[in-house]
């Protein structure tokens, strides 16, 4: 294991997964994306989440975007495992750990009501996958449509001593966050690092309220990694203005159904992929809505040179 997740901060960037126009995997632009994440400066990469694509591929070449990456990196790599059946599952996770990941990271499947559920979920995850595999637990509401409570949280962590990490994305989630870490402040729940998502909508106050950092795919980590560094700093107007000038940008990425395509369009035009073709099917940006885009970044670049490219 290359790093200990549950101490874990900074910036772990979500990284999309690159195609060719044709569907076909660029394994090229694995390649160049990934060194283009290392020169921001981040601290840790997540591959085959769900902003990742990670459904639309084959078992193979899952593992062979792992393979690549970890031989391009020694950053702390954490690998999306989630999958209708724990066979699928334990499989992805042995090879990725072989392959030198530092964890896994597991989101619930829709089918989940209860928080007895949810909770035996994990039980039988962990059971399947070995509970010598560090795991993220990804809360992730929206998507999944699985609402975890900060007691069914609590009760994960407690009863899966290798869930070192809460992958945050309820929304609104501000409490949450503060409700996890008086548990940790009490003594009723050990420490496990806390990374944001939601395209760091709300990273801003996400900090204050005892986040560890981010982990996102905005199409501009540095600023993240900026943001992150001036809260620890204590510099808490300059990490908002630095925020508040990428807000809109950010907000516009986060629509749904249309975010990732928003944020291939400008990997692309800043060089780290080839090309911003999704795997079908996917969302496909229109002539209006690439010109929208291009007005942000020139908005942006006035008050953020890294977006005058």
């Amino acid at each position: 294991m290359k790093s200990r997740l549950n101490e874990a901060s900074g910036v772990y960037a979500i990284a999309a997964t690159p195609f060719h126009p044709d569907g076909r995997l660029d394994l090229p632009s694995v390649d160049r994306l990934t060194d283009f994440y290392l020169g921001c400066g981040v601290d840790g990469l997540t591959i085959l989440g769900i902003m990742g694509e990670a459904p639309k591929l084959e078992p193979e070449e899952s593992v062979e975007i792992v393979r690549r990456v970890m031989a391009r990196t020694n950053l702390p790599v954490i690998v999306g495992v989630s999958a209708p059946g724990f066979a699928g599952m334990c499989a992805l996770a042995r090879q990725a750990m072989e392959l030198g990941a530092a964890g896994v990271m597991i989101a619930p499947p829709g089918s989940l009501r209860t928080d007895d559920q949810i909770v035996g979920y994990f039980a039988q995850a962990i059971e399947a996958i070995g509970s010598d595999i560090p795991f993220v637990l990804q809360d992730y509401p929206l998507v999944t449509n699985v609402v975890m409570s900060p007691n069914v949280i609590r009760r994960i962590v407690t009863e899966n001593p290798s869930c070192v990490m809460v992958k945050h994305e309820d929304w609104p989630g501000l409490d949450k966050i503060s409700q996890l870490r008086a548990f940790e402040e009490s003594g009723g729940m050990r420490r496990v690092s806390i990374l944001c998502g939601n395209g760091a909508l709300f990273l801003d106050f996400e900090m204050g309220r005892g986040a560890d950092g981010a982990m996102t795919g905005y199409a501009f980590p540095e600023m993240l990694v900026d943001l992150v560094k001036w809260h620890r700093d204590g510099e808490r107007d300059a990490a908002h203005d630095l925020f508040d000038a990428h807000l809109p940008l950010i907000r516009y990425e986060q629509q749904p159904g249309l975010g990732l395509a928003v944020r291939k369009y400008i990997l692309q035009k800043r060089g780290a992929i080839a090309s911003d073709a999704q795997r079908k099917p996917g969302s496909i940006l229109s002539v209006a809505a690439k010109a929208e885009i291009d007005y942000l970044l020139a908005r942006l670049a006035r008050k953020d040179s890294r977006a005058a490219f």
